[in-house]
């Protein structure tokens, strides 16, 4: 069975174990572990590479509403998301001793926390009834609005009505006003109880992540290992992590070779894996974190110290972080005794979870606002932009100079952690996420001087230069005029609609102002 809704560009599949292994998600989603700890329902997320060879989606026009996103809300074109909802009982009539079944949502869109709930709220209803009952879900699938950012949606599903924003999500059962059930959001997972194994070292994590080192998270289930793996990734947040990450990576994944040979370094990956096979295959890789279940934190954890990694042999080796990394930063001890008094005082874990979430993110912003802030100044001045002329080109980006402004503009002046920042930066400046962020601002400030480069173009009076130019020059610049309107329209640039109103009122009083077998071809060219 498979849906497909075009605006949250949502595919349900219904999966049973008899089901035929065409696609490598067939296995993520049912290759568990005959465990106790996998026994009833789990549910999980993985990820894969879309195939190279496919056409683009028929849903780009999520392309230009990703424009207003943040980043850790933004699709990946180049990805697709597996959320699971698993289903294991025991069953002696059955050859293997187990019933197994799941239902997998595979969407472009990161919204974990939404995509789960509605999951929850289908998948045990589905697996009592017939495939009717997924087919009416898909129904209302097919129904809901397109995610626009910042506007409340109203999605039904098989009687209940989620009202989803952004950062909020909301259920309401219309036939009782008194049910509902508000969620924070739609794209976070529980990041204390994620880290709480390993929360005396969220400081060295952080700086693994950012710097895209090659990390490995062996976990006892799908759902502890997924879960982590989202957590490590959004602990950059807003900074975007550029590398590729697999929340639950298995043996049937079309990159499993890619990512296990020894023949060439570790790749910049985060891998989430259960199977005891990737403790002796992944034993080669730098930086190796091994949690146990994770549960709701009743007790102050005990300090775990970091292992070396010839010490881990197996997937039952003890929890901890396996790495000889040295972090850059000065452990900020602060952070570890606010979450354990937490702890003590019986805080809600979603609190908690704010907490951690704040410093990570009040972090990272230190370390990125001297970055944003060299970067800006390699901005032409307006002044430089001249209508006719082609926009000017940003300036080069240069290490050195970079690392001069960090004495007087670098994170000391918001953040008190001290150490090697400088050390930090010139690795950081090596990394994935580092090119792609940057990739991101220059695309960024190049389609703001050609936004710039419009408006300059708009309060010339155009008219009147083609009166004073011949009609070759006259025909060059509205074909030219023509190719900027093009350009605003397909690149999404930052152009304000007057002034593309006001530049096409231009386009047409000079045609209009040319010889009428000019005026004939000059209006039909260009016009799509």
């Amino acid at each position: 069975m498979l849906s497909i809704y075009k605006s949250f560009l949502v595919y349900i599949i219904y999966i049973k174990k008899k089901a035929s292994a065409v696609f490598c998600f067939v296995f993520m989603s049912l290759k568990l572990r005959k465990s106790f700890c996998c026994l009833g329902d789990t549910q999980f997320c993985f990820r894969f590479r879309r195939s190279s060879g496919r056409k683009a989606s028929v849903c780009c026009f999520l392309d230009h509403l990703d424009r207003d996103l943040p980043v850790y809300l933004k699709k990946d074109p180049a990805y697709y998301y597996g959320y699971v909802y698993f289903r294991q009982v025991r069953d002696k009539s059955l050859k293997r001793g187990y019933f197994q079944k799941s239902l997998v949502l595979i969407s472009k869109l990161p919204y974990v926390h939404l995509f789960r709930t509605v999951l929850k709220q289908i998948a045990p209803e589905y697996f009592e009834k017939s495939e009717a009952f997924l087919e009416a879900v898909c129904s209302d699938v097919d129904r809901w609005p397109p995610p626009i950012p910042g506007e409340v949606l109203h999605l039904p599903i098989m009687g209940v009505v989620m009202k989803v924003r952004t950062s909020a999500l909301l259920f309401s059962d219309d036939a009782d006003a008194q049910i509902s059930v508000t969620l924070p959001t739609v794209h976070e997972v529980d990041l204390f109880r994620c880290f709480c194994p390993v929360f005396f070292h969220i400081q060295m994590l952080w700086e693994l992540v950012l710097l895209g080192e090659p990390l490995v998270v062996m976990a006892p289930s799908p759902a502890e290992s997924s879960e982590t793996v989202l957590a490590l990734v959004s602990c950059i947040s807003p900074l975007k992590y550029c590398s590729d990450f697999r929340p639950y990576f298995t043996i049937h994944d079309s990159e499993f070779k890619e990512y296990t040979t020894r023949t060439q370094a570790p790749p910049s990956v985060i891998l989430g894996v259960t199977n005891p096979f990737f403790a002796k295959t992944l034993q080669h890789w730098p930086h190796i974190i091994r949690i146990g279940d994770i549960k709701l934190p009743g007790d102050v954890p005990k300090q775990v110290k970091v292992k070396k990694l010839k010490n881990l042999k197996t997937l039952d080796s003890k929890p901890g972080v396996y790495t000889s990394y040295k972090p850059y930063l000065n452990k900020d001890e602060e952070i570890v005794k606010q979450l354990q008094k937490g702890v003590q005082q019986k805080r809600p874990t979603e609190a908690q979870s704010v907490i951690l979430r704040r410093y990570f993110l009040e972090l990272t912003e230190s370390f990125i606002i001297p970055l944003e802030r060299y970067v800006a100044s390699l901005m032409p001045l307006q002044k430089c932009i001249s209508p006719w002329k082609s926009p000017p080109q940003l300036r080069h980006f240069s290490q050195d100079d970079f690392m001069k402004t960090l004495e007087k503009a670098g994170p000391q002046l918001t953040s008190g952690l001290k150490g090697d920042w400088i050390g930090l930066y010139r690795h950081f400046l090596k990394s994935p996420n580092f090119d792609g962020w940057f990739r991101s601002r220059q695309k960024e400030m190049t389609q703001k001087l050609e936004a710039l480069h419009l408006e300059a173009l708009c309060n010339e009076n155009l008219v009147f230069w083609s009166q004073k130019h011949t009609e070759v020059e006259t025909v060059d610049l509205v074909l030219k005029l023509k190719n900027k309107l093009l350009q605003a329209d397909r690149e999404h640039l930052p152009v304000k609609t007057d002034t593309l109103k006001k530049l096409q009122a231009h386009i047409h009083d000079i045609i209009l102002a040319l010889p009428d077998d000019l005026q004939d071809i000059l209006l039909k060219t260009g016009t799509t």
